[in-house]
């Protein structure tokens, strides 16, 4: 299979693949398994095609009820669709202050920064722990031949979330998770014309991204609450979404090459 990082469709905007990206070890992730997306409603008969083509067969959909009735996905030969709604609809869930109260002082303060509070609150909510629990889930029992998507509406916020988790646990630089983040805004660039950058195009725009300011900073609000409320991410992986040192053993052998 080709290599791209943007999978050119006919609907979605900002349907890309999570794989290339070099881990702190040298490891890459392997290409053609894991996808992010914005919404899957516009998909063509085409795009359709193309995605039982790249043997996509999981939909985690991010978004909420409303947004799902009034734009429900449309679905592709062999796909399995997961309702994974990371934002809780039930207004009396909070984070959990108790646990807050343990380690309140070791999380960054991003009272400064309005998108990464948000993030750092769902992070801190166990409905949407719930929710990163079961993509995580899906993609330690995914057969090898297979791949999976999650998206919400634009592909950029509930979705930039599960891929900072993501390319945490395959061990990926704060740098890297904030650039394959700020992608979405150079891609929406791009949506009226329709000319998609080429790969090499899309490294160079990545190797410029300025991650130290604005939203570059903003998916800190996922990697450095993680450090500073659980010290590194297995312990976050294990104490917070249930799984064991072998699981994240299995999930490093089973996606990084």
């Amino acid at each position: 299979m080709a290599h791209d990082r943007i999978v050119k469709l006919d609907g979605p905007l900002n349907f890309r693949d999570v794989g290339g990206y070099q881990n702190q070890n040298g490891q890459k992730i392997k290409w053609n398994k894991i996808y992010r997306s914005d919404s899957l409603s516009t998909l063509t008969e085409a795009d359709q095609e193309k995605l039982t083509e790249l043997h996509v067969t999981i939909d985690c959909d991010l978004r909420s009820q409303y947004e799902k009735h009034s734009s429900p996905d449309k679905a592709w030969p062999n796909v399995h669709y997961l309702d994974l709604p990371v934002y809780s609809e039930n207004p009396e869930d909070r984070p959990n202050g108790h646990k807050i109260y343990r380690f309140l002082h070791h999380i960054p303060d991003l009272s400064n920064n309005f998108i990464g509070q948000i993030y750092q609150q769902t992070l801190l909510s166990e409905h949407s722990r719930k929710m990163f629990a079961r993509i995580f889930s899906e993609l330690l029992a995914m057969p090898a031949n297979e791949a999976l998507v999650y998206h919400c509406s634009a592909g950029k916020d509930r979705t930039g979330m599960v891929s900072a988790l993501i390319l945490m646990a395959l061990g990926v630089d704060d740098d890297t998770i904030a650039r394959d983040y700020l992608l979405t805004n150079k891609l929406y660039d791009f949506a009226v014309s329709r000319q998609l950058p080429s790969n090499d195009e899309i490294s160079q725009m990545v190797a410029k991204m300025n991650v130290t300011k604005g939203e570059g900073i903003a998916i800190r609000g996922i990697t450095e609450t993680v450090r500073g409320g659980w010290g590194d991410f297995d312990t976050f992986f294990k104490k917070e979404l249930g799984f064991n040192d072998a699981d994240l053993a299995r999930l490093r052998q089973m996606y990084l090459e």
